[in-house]
């Protein structure tokens, strides 16, 4: 069991939300849906309280409860191993009502924000070379869903 778990709270879209996001990624599934023995702020005896879900292995719990929302003060990233899968990502996030906001961050339809970011981004930006970091942070920075080719190109460009 891990120490820490996040813990999201969804406007009666715990569920749903949950699924979605366990479609998305490799080693993820539904852990357990907890159904309210009473009636609460939730909702009434019998609808869904609580989904425990793994998301790329670890592990996350969704509460249906009204009136909270989410703030980009919190973000999930997702390290992207390449182009194909940072733009798969980020078109099933931004699908349905979510939105582009900038430098590889999205909020989902839900109203989590994200970060889908390559590893190689990272990694330019990382560089040992302090110019060639410049470059591939000033080329990200002018995105709003991160191209690694481009970003790539700037970094090696003298």
């Amino acid at each position: 069991m891990q120490k820490v778990t996040p813990f999201l709270s969804f406007d009666g879209q715990a569920e749903e939300a949950a699924r979605f996001y366990v479609s998305l990624l490799p080693d993820s599934h539904i852990d357990h849906v907890l159904h309210s023995p009473m009636d609460t702020q939730g909702g009434p005896t019998g609808t869904v309280l609580l989904v425990e879900f793994t998301l790329a292995g670890n592990s996350y719990i969704a509460l249906n409860t009204p009136g909270f929302t989410f703030t980009e003060a919190v973000s999930f990233s997702i390290a992207c191993a390449d182009q194909a899968e940072t733009d798969r990502l980020w078109a099933a996030l931004t699908a349905n009502g979510g939105s582009e906001i900038a430098c590889g961050w999205l909020k989902d339809r839900y109203g989590v924000f994200w970060q889908v970011t390559p590893t190689r981004l990272m990694e330019l930006i990382k560089d040992p070379d302090p110019n060639r970091a410049r470059r591939a942070m000033e080329a990200m920075v002018k995105m709003i869903k991160i191209d690694i080719a481009t970003v790539e190109e700037a970094a090696d460009r003298a």
